[in-house]
């Protein structure tokens, strides 16, 4: 018996945490959309490293839902010892790591593929620069806390920038951020060293690579141990 309530307890903590995140990243997220111009005055002022958050509200909404919607199937199965909500539990995350893992097999196996993946999302970033950045003040914000962060310019290069609507309305030239804020940022006031925003971010992986390895380990971890748990709890719910 006092197996089972520490099982209990524990489901309920873990899936707690999981409800409270997904509740406050669902939030930010609908705030984002709903009015993004006050949100971003206040991250420009407490956090601008979080800018790029303006620009994925609605991915916010979906993940924040998820979060909120797997938290209270935990919490709910393990308080109410309800075996139908602790199966979907587990199915869901049984789901979510055999993706995890085809995915990760795919990727090593078919190298390829990667590339046309990064292909596509390259093709979106250039046009975003191309037609959005300099009009769209939400865009341009997130894209200069990039490049600034990571020192780079563009999602290849500077190239990204010729002939786009910034470069158009400012007399031929690229981002102050580009020049490391050198005027007039024209073509040979860019460092060699300042690269695509793709290019840096590979050296940030590969420098950077057991950490992130660590990180997905981790969160492997953490799905088989929910998994394990949930099944113990289902067992012994049916052993009652």
């Amino acid at each position: 018996m006092g197996c089972f309530s520490l099982l209990k307890t524990m489901m309920f903590l873990f899936n707690g945490a999981i409800f409270l995140g997904g509740a406050v990243i669902l939030a930010i997220g609908i705030w984002v959309k709903v009015d993004g111009g006050s949100f971003l005055k206040i991250l420009v002022t407490a956090a601008p490293q979080l800018l790029q958050v303006v620009n994925v509200g609605y991915l916010c909404i979906a993940i924040g839902a998820f979060l909120v919607l797997m938290g209270f199937l935990g919490c709910y199965g393990a308080m109410k010892e309800s075996r139908c909500m602790l199966m979907i539990f587990f199915f869901i995350i049984l789901i979510i790591f055999v993706a995890e893992t085809a995915g990760a097999v795919v990727v090593l196996a078919f190298s390829s593929l990667s590339k046309v993946f990064i292909d596509f999302l390259g093709n979106i970033a250039v046009e975003n620069l191309q037609n959005d950045y300099g009009l769209k003040e939400e865009i341009t914000t997130v894209w200069n806390v990039t490049m600034k962060e990571f020192n780079c310019c563009g999602f290849n290069g500077y190239q990204d920038f010729n002939n786009s609507f910034y470069y158009r309305q400012h007399s031929h030239q690229y981002p102050d951020v580009c020049c490391l804020y050198f005027n007039p940022c024209t073509a040979r006031n860019i460092s060699s060293q300042v690269k695509g925003c793709f290019e840096t971010f590979e050296l940030f992986l590969n420098k950077n690579g057991k950490v992130v390895g660590g990180v997905a380990l981790g969160i492997c971890a953490l799905e088989i141990a929910a998994m394990i748990v949930s099944m113990a709890l289902y067992s012994m719910i049916g052993n009652k």
